[in-house]
This record gives C-alpha cells, sequence and structure tokens, in this order.
C-alpha cells in the first residue's frame, strides 16, 4: 500500500508527493529552458530572453554560460564547434535537472518507501494473535509520553476497600492502586492481557495511519 487509511495522515502524504512531482516538473522546465538559452542561436546570447523564475545572478551565469558555448562555435573548426556547443547546453541541462531531483528523492524517497513497507507489514501482522502481539511489543518501545497516552485508554482495574464506617472520613493514607500506567502495560504484555495486548497493537496500527 502507498497511502494511510487515517485521512489526516493520508492528507499529509498527497501533498508530499504533490510537492515531489511538482518540484520535479520545476526543474524539469528549467532545464528545458535553460538548454534552449544556452544552445547557440542565430540570436546573440545577450538577446536571448530571460528565463522565468531564477533569480538575476542565476539568469546573469547562465547567460554567461551561454556567451561560452558562443565563443566555442565562433573559435572552434566548423565541423566541430557546433557539435561541442551541443554537448555543452545537453550536460549544463542534464545537470540542473539531475541535482536537484536527486537532492529531493534523497530525502522524500527513502522515508515513503520505510512507511510502504511498515505498513504492510503491519496490516498482515494484525490478521493473526502472535503478530498482534508483535504489533504490540513494538508500541512498547514507543516514547513515553505515547505509552501514557496508550494507558490512559486503559479501563481502571477494580479494586477492593476495607468496609468503612460511611459516616467517617476515608483515610488518606489508604492505600488505593494506582489507574492504569505505562508500568500497567508492560505487565499486561507479559501477562499476555488481551486487553492491553488489543490496546497496544491498535496504538502501533494508528500511530502507521492504518485502521484498527
Amino acid at each position: 500500500m502507498w497511502y494511510a487509511h487515517n485521512p489526516g495522515r493520508r492528507a499529509c502524504q498527497f501533498l508530499g508527493d504533490g510537492a515531489a512531482l511538482l518540484w520535479t516538473a520545476l526543474w524539469a522546465a528549467v532545464a528545458l529552458a535553460v538548454h534552449r538559452l544556452v544552445l547557440p542561436a542565430s540570436q546573440p546570447a545577450s538577446h536571448r530572453p530571460r528565463i522565468p523564475l531564477l533569480g538575476g545572478s542565476v539568469d546573469g551565469a547562465l547567460r554567461g554560460v551561454a556567451h561560452a558555448g558562443d565563443r566555442i562555435v565562433s573559435a572552434a573548426p566548423a565541423p566541430q564547434g557546433p557539435a561541442a556547443a551541443q554537448a555543452l547546453a545537453v550536460l549544463g541541462a542534464v545537470a540542473l535537472f539531475v541535482i536537484p531531483v536527486s537532492l529531493m528523492l534523497t530525502v522524500w524517497l527513502p522515508r515513503r518507501v520505510r512507511w510502504t513497507r511498515q505498513a504492510a507489514a503491519a496490516q498482515e501482522l494484525a490478521g493473526t494473535e502472535d503478530g498482534r502481539e508483535l504489533l504490540a511489543l513494538r508500541a512498547l518501545l514507543r516514547p513515553l509520553d505515547e505509552l501514557a497516552a496508550t494507558a490512559e485508554l486503559l479501563p481502571a482495574a477494580p479494586h477492593e476497600t476495607p468496609d468503612m464506617d460511611p459516616d467517617l472520613d476515608p483515610d488518606p493514607d489508604l492505600d488505593i492502586p494506582p489507574g492504569p500506567g505505562p508500568g500497567s502495560l508492560a505487565k499486561g504484555w507479559r501477562e499476555a492481557d488481551p486487553v492491553v495486548l488489543d490496546a497496544l497493537a491498535d496504538a502501533e496500527l494508528q500511530r502507521l495511519g492504518l485502521r484498527t
């Protein structure tokens, strides 16, 4: 699978994928425009149109490359000049496209592939009892604040109190077991408590944006 079930997580993934496609298309358009600018043409480099979306310094540097291409054409022998300038234009356009797109892919693609693998494995594990126990174990390795939030969803364990006269105030020193916490999650996992295992497994699936 490539997208999460959770609407919020799925919307973020759509935005990230759209931004990656837009970034790729933008630099493809810029590379084509640079190729046309640097490619020797009938008009001098100083009279060629300005490339949109680029600053003055970048546009000036590209025009300097265009001037260099024109000098190659004029200085080289007639059979070799146009071919050398053509190769320069192609290499420049390819480099201008490959470098920024490669940097973007090194950040975006590994995260998307890692989430896809984790989501597919989690869905497969969620279908079996042993698999849900593994998901619960993975959820136990999350930060303590996330474990505390999961523990708050557990029902409070019933506890017995000694018989007291209703007319008397309760003893403040009475030992009453605390409510569920991260420690109770670990204890429930060791004892294979189905309520705790389900809560932890569901928390791990929700973290990945999957249906529980």
